[in-house]
């Protein structure tokens, strides 16, 4: 199978990319009336460095995860060095977090600098060509720069959120007395709930072409399609601690945790159904072919 660029795929992120950015322009447009624009750029411009540079740390440290040598898990260490040298990357981190919970995330701003992580709950639940497969689909993410595209694109919400919570310290000395940081509070919440929905769609179509991509890199859709179906089937089973303790890793997980109907609704990720039903048609063509 050869690496073709999915131009639907590509175009619908693009627009929802362009619709964040316009979003982002109004935004700032109207806090600067409103707000003191120069300390809001100051605050914008701590959080979004700490964000891009460190966003890896924490995700393995709010997953208890660890880097891993080749000692340790050599069968790992050279899985994911023959897929990444098959998708022509260099050979990422290697982390294991010791949860029962079954799963899988990329983290890294750059290709030089990615981390793949699984938990021991995955390596208890696939088999290798399955791994293989979930491997492939976080090497994707790390080909396509999804890391790095998540999170500049979630930022917007998180400033947006924070200033909901935090409106009167981006008060200015301006007449009106408290209208100012109402309307501001008022803008900032509009904005994150519509930058929050539009992430969660952008995320979902990343999410398609990194299943794409893990299928072309392994020559073996039906493998990652029966990957996704045991977690997924899995996920059930997992302790609610664990639920709770790791919600917060959905936008990473190659499949997220579950969360009753309204979290389906607003999920990072497309259903399994709808992944499978992909990577079958992506199958039938390999065997038609």
């Amino acid at each position: 199978m050869e690496w073709k660029t999915d131009w639907g795929l590509q175009a619908r992120m693009g627009l929802t990319m362009l619709l964040l950015l316009a979003l982002y322009v109004v935004f700032i447009g109207v806090l600067s009336v409103y707000t003191n624009l120069g300390v809001m750029v100051l605050v914008m411009g701590l959080f979004m460095v700490g964000q891009f540079f460190f966003s890896d740390k924490i995700a393995l440290y709010s997953m208890g995860a660890h880097e891993v040598s080749e000692e340790e898990y050599p069968e790992l260490h050279a899985m994911v060095g023959r897929l990444a040298q098959q998708a022509d990357l260099p050979k990422p981190t290697v982390a294991v977090a010791d949860s029962r919970t079954p799963n899988a995330f990329a983290t890294g701003r750059s290709q030089s600098s990615a981390t793949v992580c699984v938990t021991q709950g995955i390596m208890d639940t696939l088999n290798q060509e399955e791994l293989e497969g979930v491997m492939a689909h976080e090497l994707t993410h790390v080909k396509n720069r999804d890391v790095m595209v998540m999170t500049i694109a979630t930022f917007l919400s998180t400033l947006a959120f924070m200033i909901v919570r935090w409106g009167w310290l981006f008060s200015g000395d301006r007449e009106g007395g408290g209208a100012p940081v109402i309307v501001a509070i008022l803008v900032s919440l509009v904005v994150g709930i519509v930058s929050f929905l539009l992430v969660r769609v952008l995320s979902r179509y990343r999410e398609y072409a990194a299943d794409r991509g893990g299928a072309i890199i392994t020559g073996r859709p039906s493998a990652l399609a029966s990957a996704l179906v045991k977690i997924d089937g899995q996920m059930d089973r997992v302790p609610d601690r664990d639920l709770r303790d790791q919600a917060d890793m959905n936008a990473f997980f190659i499949i997220p945790i579950k969360s009753g109907a309204i979290g389906k609704l607003l999920s990072t990720h497309p259903s399994t159904e709808q992944r499978v039903e992909r990577l079958k048609d992506m199958q039938s063509e390999l065997e038609t072919a």
